[in-house]
């Protein structure tokens, strides 16, 4: 007899792109076909079909959100940027709003509770039990971007006296236990936190084994008070999955998992690609015309602002620009490569920052560096351009000044993006929103007045 060759099995198709699934679906709206819509939510993750929502025309979105099934709404509103989550909740009732909410986390309760009408709100808070309401409670008195607004306080606590075979019957007694649980919290009788006991410990240690000769001690807790930025820092660094968060007396009030993090460091990289042009992370990709104008105006008004102080110091120079009108043509090489330089350092530096790399103490060192690397850039570049420009006019003498130009503007640039990110720190302004606008106008007039100032002393 033939051996029957087993059948092997399916085998799964790769997940699709967003783009993919984006474009699949506006194929199915557009062919009316709603019940292949129908199939293609339910095979859906719920970030899934968030990331769908915001990739829809408003007029599409709203059709594909009436057509969810709606048990995953809650996970789906969490995973949306703020400006989609209010439109979507501006199109369910009460009821369906209340529903929501059911079965969240503590922590993603806390980050939807905010964007619910009042009304919402109070019920769904009065319809608690006082445990669940307190730990609530507890979550919303921090800022939801410290540790403390971060924190799930879904927490299961042991204390370092007792046996892991203890450990492990009080866990049999629990019908769940939250996700990303990789640690035991350890505590002692009043709830401070004394350190972690790995979940491999229970595997791999003998049950009689006391919990206190197998916990780690040394890993620290997270500061409720922490900027989310530095707990991503912290996550990064240690390598982590989950953390303790603690008050200023020790005592353990929550814990912090991976997933979260995951999400503030991909809100922090779009916030600062964002700002860098006066946008808000959580626009609307389809938000109406008016309301995206409005916004933007603000941002073109600030730059038409300061492109008015470049054209006023160009206009300095009126007399020199009317007899040498081939410094006229050269300006914008000399603009562009000082913003260009200063971008580079000043991007650097930010990032520096916001990693936490940038303090009083190496900030001197720094702003050596880039100096040089100011200097060294703008003399390896100055010979090319002056090169090209002498050539181009015929005359040695405008290769020279824009040479000098390049080298005097590229240098400050670098000045300006080391110190400008700091000092705006310090004055309680977003570096991040408002470098960009800074920096382009020092170049650009730093630029101008080299240029034009060296063009009129040598050329006249």
């Amino acid at each position: 007899m033939t051996a029957a060759v087993p059948t092997p099995p399916p085998v799964q198709p790769p997940v699709p792109t967003p783009s993919e699934q984006v474009t699949a679906l506006a194929e199915a709206l557009n062919s009316g076909t709603m019940q292949t819509v129908r199939k293609m939510l339910r095979a859906l993750h719920p970030a899934e079909v968030a990331q769908l929502l915001e990739s829809l025309p408003r007029a599409q979105r709203f059709i594909v959100w009436g057509m969810l099934d709606h048990e995953h709404d809650g996970e789906v509103l969490l995973e949306v940027g703020d400006e989609v989550r209010v439109s979507l909740i501006g199109e369910m009732d009460e009821d369906a709003l209340v529903s929501a909410t059911e079965g969240l986390d503590i922590d993603d309760m806390a980050d939807l509770l905010a964007d619910l009408p009042e009304a919402v709100s109070s019920q769904i808070l009065n319809d608690m039990d006082q445990q669940y309401r307190s730990r609530l409670e507890a979550v919303l008195t921090y800022d939801e971007d410290t540790a403390g607004g971060l924190m799930d306080t879904s927490v299961i606590t042991v204390r370092a006296d007792v046996t892991l075979e203890v450990v492990l019957r009080y866990l049999r007694r629990h019908e769940s236990i939250p996700s990303h649980t990789d640690v035991l919290m350890v505590v002692d009788r009043f709830e401070h936190y004394r350190g972690v006991l790995p979940i491999t410990a229970l595997l791999l240690h003998d049950p009689d084994t006391l919990v206190g000769e197998v916990m780690e001690s040394d890993r620290p807790p997270i500061p409720a008070d922490m900027p989310d930025g530095a707990v991503a820092a912290v996550f990064e660094d240690r390598d982590l999955v989950s953390a303790a968060v603690v008050d200023e007396n020790n005592l353990l009030l929550g814990r912090i998992t991976v997933d979260d993090v995951v999400d503030v460091i991909r809100d922090e990289g779009v916030e600062a690609l964002h700002s860098y042009v006066g946008l808000s992370e959580d626009e609307d990709l389809f938000d109406s015309v008016l309301s995206a104008s409005r916004r933007r105006a603000v941002w073109l008004g600030v730059n038409l602002i300061t492109a008015f102080i470049a054209a006023a110091a160009i206009g300095l120079f009126q007399d020199t620009l009317e007899r040498v009108v081939a410094l006229a043509v050269l300006m914008p090489i000399v603009a562009s490569m000082g913003g260009i330089a200063g971008s580079q350092t000043l991007i650097l530096v930010i990032r520096g920052m916001a990693l936490g790399q940038v303090s009083s103490q190496n900030v001197r060192a720094l702003l050596l560096k880039e100096l040089g690397v100011g200097l060294v850039n703008s003399l390896v570049w100055c010979g090319v351009v002056a090169l090209v420009a002498g050539l181009w006019f015929d005359t040695w003498m405008i290769g020279a000044v824009i040479a000098l130009a390049l080298i005097a503007n590229m240098v400050f640039a670098a000045l300006t993006g080391v110190v400008l990110p700091p000092t705006l720190r310090r004055l309680n302004i977003d570096p991040a929103l408002a470098g960009g606008v800074l920096l382009t106008t020092v170049t650009d007039v730093v630029g101008f007045v080299a240029f034009l100032g060296l063009g009129t002393a040598l050329l006249l």
